[in-house]
């Protein structure tokens, strides 16, 4: 038996940090909480306005798609189609298509932010792409309802578009109905 010093020892070997499944999320958003801001976070998912604004995009890039198809194909049938000139002005013409496609695609996607976090010392709106845009708190929010998007083929829930300003903060979003509580009216609302 050995003893002292080169006696062995049990090691502990670290094992790789636990990786959430791919259903998992977690509540609270990743990154740093500024001080103060410990408090435990209430955070909406935008379900129906992602739904929403994912069917308009995708409704619009199929739209420039038939566009383009459509086009292409008469081109292709007039007198010269076929000549060198005629098919580098299609690819052109295809540039172009993909171009607004994606632009308009970003454009309808952006509008729907993922969540909103209500925070103890403020509301945190989470865009599409990641962007965090912080307004004071609730009660220091107005918000004005633009247009009211009922349940239907674009989102099985009714959709709110609605200016949110705080501050010198300003965003036009659209968002699950309820998520925001509407503040200000363009016109009064039917009683009954």
């Amino acid at each position: 038996m050995v003893s002292g010093p080169s006696a062995s020892r049990a090691v502990r070997i670290p094992r790789a940090a636990a990786r959430e499944g791919p259903g998992v999320r977690p509540t609270a958003a990743p990154g740093p909480i500024a001080p103060g801001d410990s408090a435990p976070v209430n955070r909406r998912p935008n379900r129906a306005g992602t739904r929403r604004a994912v069917r308009l995009s995708s409704l619009f890039v199929l739209g420039v798609a038939a566009l383009f198809t459509a086009f292409a194909l008469y081109a292709r049938t007039v007198p010269g189609g076929d000549s060198p000139g005629a098919l580098q002005a299609l690819e052109i013409f295809a540039a172009f298509a993909v171009a607004i496609a994606v632009g308009g695609a970003v454009l309808a996607l952006a509008s729907a932010p993922r969540a909103v976090e209500f925070r103890p010392r403020g509301t945190v709106v989470i865009g599409r792409f990641g962007r965090r845009r912080v307004f004071p708190g609730v009660s220091e929010l107005t918000v004005r309802l633009v247009r009211r998007y009922p349940s239907g083929f674009l989102s099985e829930g009714a959709v709110d578009a609605v200016e949110v300003v705080g501050g010198r903060a300003r965003g036009t979003y659209l968002l699950e109905e309820g998520i925001l509580e509407i503040t200000y009216h363009d016109r009064p609302r039917a009683e009954g």
